[in-house]
């Protein structure tokens, strides 16, 4: 009888909890790709991540119609940034020419790109308490 109490009572605590950390969903949509090839690649962070740590989620997919819709679920609302990258080859990371300058497209949700490397300032956007949608161009 006591296991089942138990179990009952932590059925109803993670009921609980899931109701308490549902978020938000943001969804990318990029058009306008060079190509179909290889994946597209969207990680999210927060500032004391961005560009410093692993993002705080990420996603991919392969583009059809040289376009894409990623999304994150379950965002809680607060101050974000989204670094895209259509990785071409799929080596699962940005590929440089010699000079420095990136190889394969990439984006930013936010301002948009800047010249030089992605910052925080170019990437915040706020996430509230309604599903949004960015449109990210690379």
């Amino acid at each position: 009888m006591k296991t089942f109490i138990y179990l009952t009572a932590l059925l109803f605590s993670t009921f609980a909890f899931a109701q308490d950390t549902k978020g938000i969903t943001v969804t990318i949509e990029i058009e306008n790709l060079l190509n179909n090839d290889g994946k597209v690649s969207a990680a999210l962070y927060d500032e004391a991540t961005f560009m410093r740590a692993a993002p705080l989620d990420a996603t991919e997919a392969v583009p059809e119609n040289k376009m894409i819709t990623l999304t994150f679920k379950n965002v809680q609302p607060g101050t974000y940034g989204i670094i895209t990258l259509h990785d071409f080859n799929e080596n699962g990371r940005m590929d440089f020419e010699p000079s420095g300058m990136p190889k394969e497209p990439y984006g930013l949700s936010g301002a948009g790109v800047g010249f030089g490397p992605p910052s925080w300032g170019d990437a915040k956007f706020t996430v509230g308490e309604e599903d949004i949608t960015l449109k990210i161009t690379m």
